[in-house]
């Protein structure tokens, strides 16, 4: 599988993914800059975190008009799998690629810290080899990442089997207490009804190896590669 890492003016976390994806993960990886429009024949889009084009208007609004984009979203029309993780996550609702909106958090503070995850399908290539059981630990580092949608598009996203992770506390535990920006729902990432566009507010990039104390997003990874671990 070959991956294509997108890149904007102000992204900040692209290095990060290309280097789990191309060094942890032994990858191949085609930078895409955002003026370009060749995807370089990536198998797997991403869409990495930072404050694209400085977060002017909304986070990601800009972004979304890129040139790139355009091939992005033909891309995913056609069934190819894109990933968005946090100002990714934000393009994607801009582009309409996912349900819902992401607003300022509901602290109206930038948030940096490790949070808890727990996957709610696993009918998805980013949760597939994840067991419910499991909880991850996970940093998120946003001041945007408040998931909003209303009531019918969340019975929808509910009844599709498209909430992919959900807000919780070490335990595991789904509260309010463990909500860190407002979620709906302690909604932490969602997919298309396709199942091939994925976003999500936390970084998995940011604790996928040892030397960083905290290899829980590997398993994202993992899942995605179809690595089942023993």
């Amino acid at each position: 599988m070959k991956f294509g890492v997108v890149i904007f003016p102000g992204s900040n976390c692209d290095e990060d993914m290309i280097h789990v994806l191309e060094q942890v993960s032994n990858k191949p990886v085609a930078r895409l800059w955002h003026k370009e429009r060749d995807l370089q024949k990536a198998d797997f889009i991403v869409l990495p975190g930072g404050f694209s084009y400085g977060d002017y208007l909304r986070s990601g609004a800009i972004a979304r008009f890129s040139p790139i984009m355009q091939e992005v979203i033909a891309f995913a029309n056609r069934g190819g799998y894109l990933m968005g993780v946090c100002n990714g996550f934000q393009i994607l609702v801009e582009a309409g690629l996912v349900p819902g909106v992401l607003l300022h958090n509901n602290t109206r503070k930038y948030i940096c810290k490790n949070v808890y995850l727990k996957s709610q399908t696993t009918n998805s290539i980013v949760t597939r080899h994840i067991s419910s059981d499991a909880v991850l630990k996970i940093p998120i580092a946003h001041g945007e990442g408040n998931y909003f949608a209303y009531q019918d598009t969340l019975k929808e996203i509910n009844d599709n089997d498209q909430v992919l992770f959900r807000y919780c506390d070490e335990l595991g535990n789904v509260t309010e207490a463990a909500n860190p920006n407002g979620s709906a729902q302690n909604i932490a990432g969602v997919c298309n009804k396709n199942r091939n566009v994925v976003g999500m507010m936390p970084h998995p990039e940011r604790a996928a190896e040892n030397i960083v104390g905290n290899e829980h997003g590997l398993a994202i990874f993992e899942s995605i590669l179809g690595i089942v671990r023993a």
